[in-house]
């Protein structure tokens, strides 16, 4: 599944939803993810979290430099397996 435009506070609660739906590993699709905020941070440690207690993981492919560096000031890439975009 892909995350397309902005992942931030206006978006969080609807990405919440629909990946709380999910279960075993998943794999997201970033390449047309513009900019990721501390809400859409949020939903992706909720949902590793609730992931791996289930023997799951959350994975995020084809990530931006930008978003890329967002995620490793943060910490996720220590968190989440992060794929850079080619």
């Amino acid at each position: 599944m892909a995350v397309v435009g902005r992942l931030d506070a206006a978006q969080a609660p609807a990405a919440q939803t629909f990946l709380d739906r999910l279960s075993g590993p998943v794999v997201l699709d970033c390449t047309r993810l513009d900019y990721i905020s501390s809400a859409g941070l949020g939903v992706l440690l909720k949902t590793q979290k609730r992931l791996m207690a289930n023997a799951g993981r959350l994975r995020l492919r084809g990530v931006s430099r930008h978003v890329r560096d967002i995620l490793v000031y943060s910490g996720f890439d220590q968190i989440i397996e992060i794929e850079a975009a080619p």
